[in-house]
């Protein structure tokens, strides 16, 4: 089973909400997932990006391949949060 971290439409017309979820990749889009791992509303101005990082750092530990969006996603949350010393 290969597990991807992609992103999974919610939300109304016209107004999408994501949810990142890890799941099988031959799940469709808005299919069965294994994982609530973050969200994303790109509603918002700037767009909201949230991850619970234990549990993404888990799942790419255990060899989960992020998608392209998600893996920007990913970069640009990293850095939003400044490092904590």
């Amino acid at each position: 089973m290969a597990v991807v971290l992609r992103l999974a439409r919610a939300g109304a017309k016209k107004k999408p909400y994501y949810h990142v979820v890890a799941t099988d990749s031959r799940n469709p889009r808005d299919g069965k997932f294994i994982e609530a791992v973050g969200a994303y509303d790109p509603n918002l101005s700037p767009p909201k990006v949230e991850f619970n990082k234990e549990r993404l750092e888990y799942w790419l530990k255990t060899g989960a391949t992020p998608s392209e969006t998600v893996a920007d996603l990913i970069k640009r949350a990293a850095k939003a949060t400044p490092p904590t010393a």
